[in-house]
């Protein structure tokens, strides 16, 4: 069964999401550039630097494949991705080439313990629910083999934040830290915070963070 987020995020919402956050890569640069004020792509390079171009990478809620695009164009060669949502998971193999997009549950992830060398989340935790967020972190942690990543909307606490009119749709936490509270057998590599140029006044940032298994 379907958890309440999931059902609103594979319906007409999520959809329209889709339609409205679905950027070519030089719009995609630009977002991150007025928004941060770095690419994520500048951003993987400095995470991702000691991973081999060849090891296998996940991103578990890949929408259209923008971020797996990103990783490509960092030279990563065998990219996959998981995408809930059909109309986006469609998009994506449309938008993407040579890249594995699969459409499933970040809770049932279909790949095989430890098969990937990183698992990330781009804007993805924050749309789960606190009750449920391990269910998907276990999971996270259960198909890599080293390292755990995800850029999300950061808080030192986690914060109900209302979605265009929609409550129990958007949280924003420190997942670096729950991750490393959940599991004993987890590090932290780097951990920075990004505050949004243009909602300086705000105090709004998101947060990205590697972490790895030992």
């Amino acid at each position: 069964m379907q958890t309440k987020q999931e059902q609103f995020w594979s319906g007409e919402f999520g959809k329209d999401y889709t339609d409205r956050n679905s950027r070519n890569p030089e719009e995609w640069d630009k977002f991150y550039l007025e928004n941060w004020g770095i690419t994520k792509v500048a951003l993987n390079e400095i995470f991702y630097a000691d991973l081999d171009k060849d090891a296998k990478l996940l991103e578990v809620g890949c929408n259209t494949g923008m971020q797996l695009v990103g990783f490509q164009r960092s030279g990563f060669k065998n990219i996959y991705g998981v995408e809930l949502q059909q109309y986006a998971a469609q998009k994506a193999k449309e938008f993407t080439e040579n890249i594995n997009i699969i459409q499933g549950s970040g809770f049932d992830i279909p790949f095989k313990d430890n098969y990937f060398d990183l698992v990330c989340t781009n804007g993805v935790l924050i749309h789960i629910s606190p009750d449920n967020l391990p269910k998907i972190m276990d999971e996270m942690v259960r198909c890599s083999k080293r390292y755990i990543s995800c850029w999300e909307y950061y808080a030192p606490e986690t914060t109900t934040i209302n979605y265009r009119g929609n409550s129990d749709y958007l949280w924003k936490a420190d997942y670096a830290q729950l991750f490393l509270d959940r599991f004993s057998n987890l590090r932290l590599v780097k951990k920075e915070i990004y505050p949004y140029i243009n909602q300086a006044e705000s105090g709004n940032a998101d947060c990205m963070c590697l972490l790895e298994k030992v």
